[in-house]
């Protein structure tokens, strides 16, 4: 008699929460998909701006974005057999030309002022146009990043392979904010 009484509770919980719990997990579900999401940073190449392991929101409305010079962007790259997602600066936008000499970076002719970077880059990168529908990404820590200047096949990420953009940091707790 007791087992049939705890059967009925029980199944009678199910049906109220059920639907609620499902509901639940499709919503979350699609905001993850296309919304936003939570990333951990997974290596040291945004030194200083993002430091190793901290949590970031990425906001997902690809369609609904302007990708802007400047902007922090996790995307897949182009590398075969690459399993994991970056997380660099937007550097380079389609028809933009792009050149790295005596340390620093220059967009389409003019010398950039990066205040943000690790430290100046010790290495040469020979001008390149980005191609329509194609992005140029490098890590502030110029230096220690695998990012574009490196990658053998092209030195472009396709705008089908970008996640998104970087928008807030949620942790450390003390660094919690928007991310420039």
């Amino acid at each position: 008699m007791l087992f049939l009484l705890f059967k009925k509770y029980v199944l009678g919980l199910l049906k109220e929460w059920v639907p609620t719990i499902a509901f639940a997990i499709i919503i979350a579900l699609v905001v993850n998909t296309y919304v936003a999401q939570a990333m951990t940073v997974p290596t040291g190449s945004m030194l200083p701006t993002i430091q190793l392991k901290d949590e970031l929101i990425v906001e997902k409305m690809k369609p609904l974005t302007d990708f802007e010079f400047g902007d922090i962007v996790v995307f897949w790259p182009p590398i075969e057999g690459n399993e994991d997602r970056y997380v660099k600066r937007l550097i380079g936008l389609p028809g933009d030309t792009i050149e790295v000499k005596d340390g620093a970076l220059y967009r389409n002719g003019a010398k950039v002022d990066e205040p943000y970077i690790q430290a100046p880059m010790t290495y040469t990168f020979h001008q390149v146009t980005v191609p329509e529908g194609k992005y140029f990404f490098l890590g502030d820590n110029r230096n220690e990043s695998y990012d574009s200047h490196l990658w053998p096949a092209t030195p472009f990420v396709a705008e089908k392979d970008i996640i998104g953009k970087a928008v807030f940091r949620i942790f450390p707790l003390s660094q919690i904010g928007t991310i420039d």
